[in-house]
């Protein structure tokens, strides 16, 4: 084994806005050695998804890990809350019971569970059929000047037992949004679970809101933050874990709210920032993860194509919605200056053909604008949902890959103790031998926990991602369904306004 132990890396609570020149991976310095978070117990299967502490290190130690001197954190100050190690303070807390959290090393693993653990929540919660529906509707503007902001009123309806009416309403703000979404973070992502990120802040949009500026883009910009408030509280409901975690409720029952501080929202330059700053991480780690399950190679490998793709192709949806507005107001213009001339026509039934030609244009960008945002609310927002999705899914394979290096520091900082336990046994120091075996036993039940760790985080992303790809076609249906009804409409539409239009041009002589 390797004679020197690295510390594993620091943590971070506080969740900051970067600059665009900030480094996402400052160098660590030196910390105190901190434990890492537990997970909750589960059985450990004998076809374990990561290496064994036996059959890892055969090689000669010496030469395996004679160069690992550079520590490498995962962590940053952009993505802390995507990839903190535990509740912050300021969290409402997941109480489950103590067994869950440490179980007691060296007795079997079916002694563990006494209590319910998050899967049996899942469990129990997969009983209740989901009857939910969350609405944010009545945006309102509150205050003046740049300390205005604009309040929702969310209502709720449901029939679940979680729930002590049927029927309530709320006031937030979406600040409060921000805040339940970096509980939620900092509370489940590093346990494995898909947290939904919330929308995206607009210094732009919203700037425009404050001073006052009531024009057709301030008006797109509040319903487009509207609906994007909606989506996000929906799939965080239906997620069988996050619909009972205390600040879930709290937020949709709570008539008061704590002010929620530290709420910057990542942009999606920063996503992507993070993303690409977190894989050049992973390929300085001292450690390689060589993956020998074959499933996240795969999905891992899946998710990185499907992200390209979903990029692409909102870009071209984007790019489609521009054209369509653009078309509109240019057949608003041709509607015009048929209207014109069809008043400057001497010729009587050229100039009625020509003013029915204008009515009849006139009716087509409004169909255009309707199409344009159905392209846009319908498809293109589906899209940069699931952009910002499978940035969240990405994460919980990074907090696996974490584990696994928690895991394996711990292993290493066992062999060395190990080591200088033997050293003394050989230099005859009996009064230093006792402080080496406490430190040997505390860190072999270190050992043992991050092996559970890593089985029971790679447990839970096996069932987050089959979770959400049955979410995601669900999606991708309904919403393709809708958008291809409203193409039909369109041209149906068409096809009624020019067959009304022909007899009329045909009429000419």
């Amino acid at each position: 084994m390797a004679d020197t132990a690295r510390d594993p890396p620091p943590d971070r609570t506080d969740f900051q806005e970067l600059e665009d020149g900030e480094d996402l991976f400052p160098e660590p310095g030196n910390t105190q050695e901190s434990e890492p978070a537990s997970l909750p117990a589960e059985d450990i299967s004998t076809n374990s998804n990561g290496p064994k502490q036996d059959s890892l290190f055969d090689d000669d130690p010496e030469d395996l890990f004679a160069e690992a001197t550079e520590e490498v954190s995962l962590d940053s100050p952009e993505r802390e809350v995507l990839l903190s190690d535990g509740p912050s303070p300021a969290i409402t807390p997941i109480t489950p019971p103590t067994s869950v959290i440490t179980p007691r090393i060296g007795h079997a693993h079916d002694d563990m569970f006494t209590h319910s653990s998050f899967d049996e929540i899942e469990e129990e919660e997969g009983g209740d059929s989901f009857d939910m529906h969350i609405s944010v509707s009545d945006p309102e503007k509150v205050g003046d000047g740049m300390n205005a902001y604009m309040a929702y009123k969310v209502t709720t309806k449901t029939s679940m037992s979680v729930f002590k009416l049927h029927e309530f309403s709320v006031k937030r703000r979406f600040s409060d949004f921000l805040g339940l979404h970096s509980k939620l973070a900092s509370k489940y992502l590093h346990i494995g679970y898909i947290v939904p990120p919330a929308p995206e802040k607009s210094i732009v949009g919203m700037t425009k809101v404050k001073v006052g500026k009531e024009d057709q883009s301030s008006n797109e910009f509040v319903e487009k933050r509207r609906l994007a408030l909606e989506r996000y509280l929906m799939r965080t409901v239906k997620h069988p874990v996050l619909l009972k975690d205390p600040d879930v409720l709290q937020f949709l029952e709570s008539s008061e709210l704590p002010r929620a501080v530290s709420t910057q929202a990542l942009s999606s330059a920063g996503l992507l920032r993070m993303v690409n700053k977190a894989a050049d991480a992973v390929n300085k780690m001292t450690i390689k993860m060589n993956e020998s399950d074959a499933w996240f190679e795969e999905k891992q490998q899946h998710f990185e194509n499907l992200d390209v793709q979903l990029r692409k192709l909102h870009a071209s949806v984007e790019s489609l919605v521009c054209h369509r507005k653009e078309l509109s107001v240019n057949t608003a213009q041709f509607a015009k200056s048929a209207a014109m001339l069809g008043n400057s026509e001497d010729h009587t039934a050229l100039s009625r053909a020509l003013s029915q030609l204008a009515e009849v244009e006139e009716k087509i960008d409004q169909l255009h604008q309707d199409q344009a945002n159905a392209d846009f609310y319908l498809f293109s927002e589906l899209l940069g949902d699931y952009v910002r999705l499978i940035t969240a899914v990405k994460g919980v394979f990074d907090h696996r890959m974490k584990t696994w290096q928690k895991w394996q520091d711990s292993q290493l900082l066992l062999q060395k103790k190990r080591e200088a336990e033997a050293k003394l046994q050989f230099t005859n120091k009996p009064d230093k031998l006792q402080q080496a075996k406490d430190e040997i036993k505390e860190l072999e039940g270190k050992v043992q926990q991050g092996e559970r760790d890593f089985e029971q985080i790679s447990k839970t992303i096996r069932k987050e991602v089959s979770r959400f790809e049955k979410e995601r076609v669900k999606d991708f249906k309904t919403i393709i369904i809708k958008y291809l009804e409203s193409l039909v409409q369109t041209q149906q539409q068409l096809i009624k306004y020019w067959e009304a239009f022909l007899p009329e041009a045909k009429a000419i002589s």
